[in-house]
């Protein structure tokens, strides 16, 4: 990238990131506080600035990364790979991922938009989130309610296509809610259903990022844990032909073939470890 580029790269020209050796503070004892108070400063100055109409795309990208910062100086490790898969193609596409946890939402804009334009599709409690919710409607994204399930599937099939054409990728999460385990049978086919009807490419995404766990009263309010790597991996663009069914399956086998590579299988249902 060049030096004029306004993004704080933290992949720059390459396919996969490790956190440096040395990032985290030696002084912190205790990686929550230590991330949470950071963590509030990001989103304060952030909502502030989108209050004002004054929050880019740049911003987004800037801040998200100032978070992969503060996990980082936490203690939290990040080992990224597959960017070379985004950047093939300077065209938009459909990112369809599991959901894990509150920490993909606030650290993917740092990875992804600075090579694509992009926005999620997020559900509308989200919207309605204190603070946050400033932020989030600078993006656009396509909000889905809980009610009525056919109506969702039509937004998002036509509201995502009209993105796409004016070049905007999308981050689908396709689970009914964030979980640590993986299930392949609560993974809808969503996202290849919208990559077929815009045609453009799906590019599968396997995370791990239970190292911000779930909290108990406030699930975006649980324990830092150092002692685990979050994992974060883009696929190989799948083109979408006759009814996705064997595309669907290739980003099933995707995310379930990573976590095995990062030897993570305790997140994966029993039923799909093999015997």
């Amino acid at each position: 990238m060049v030096s004029e580029n306004p993004y704080h790269i933290i992949l720059a020209e390459n396919d996969s990131y490790e956190t440096p050796e040395g990032t985290r503070k030696s002084f912190i004892l205790n990686p929550k506080w230590y991330f949470f108070r950071k963590l509030l400063g990001i989103v304060f100055r952030s909502a502030s600035s989108a209050k004002k109409n004054q929050y880019s795309e740049v911003d987004w990208a800037n801040s998200s990364y100032e978070v992969i910062q503060a996990l980082e100086e936490a203690g939290v490790r990040f080992s990224i790979s597959g960017m070379n898969h985004l950047t093939a193609s300077d065209k938009p596409v459909i990112i369809i991922g599991n959901h894990m946890s509150t920490m993909e939402t606030m650290v993917l804009p740092a990875v992804i938009q600075p090579v694509k334009e992009t926005t999620f599709v997020v559900k509308e409690e989200l919207m309605n989130f204190p603070v946050f919710k400033h932020v989030l409607a600078t993006r656009d994204p396509i909000v889905l309610g809980r009610s009525n399930p056919r109506e969702d599937l039509k937004l998002v099939l036509t509201s995502g296509k009209e993105k796409l054409q004016n070049g905007t990728s999308i981050i689908l999460f396709p689970q009914k809610t964030r979980g640590v385990q993986f299930d392949p049978e609560h993974f809808n086919s969503l996202g290849i259903k919208l990559a077929r009807r815009s045609e453009v490419n799906a590019i599968p995404l396997a995370l791990v990022t239970d190292a911000w766990e779930n909290g108990n009263l406030i699930k975006e309010y649980g324990r830092i844990n150092p002692d685990k790597t979050v994992h974060i991996a883009f696929g190989e663009p799948i083109s979408v032909t006759g009814s996705g069914t064997d595309e669907h399956q290739q980003v099933l086998d995707f995310i379930v073939n990573q976590f095995r590579v990062w030897d993570r299988e305790d997140c994966l249902k029993s039923s799909v470890i093999a015997p």
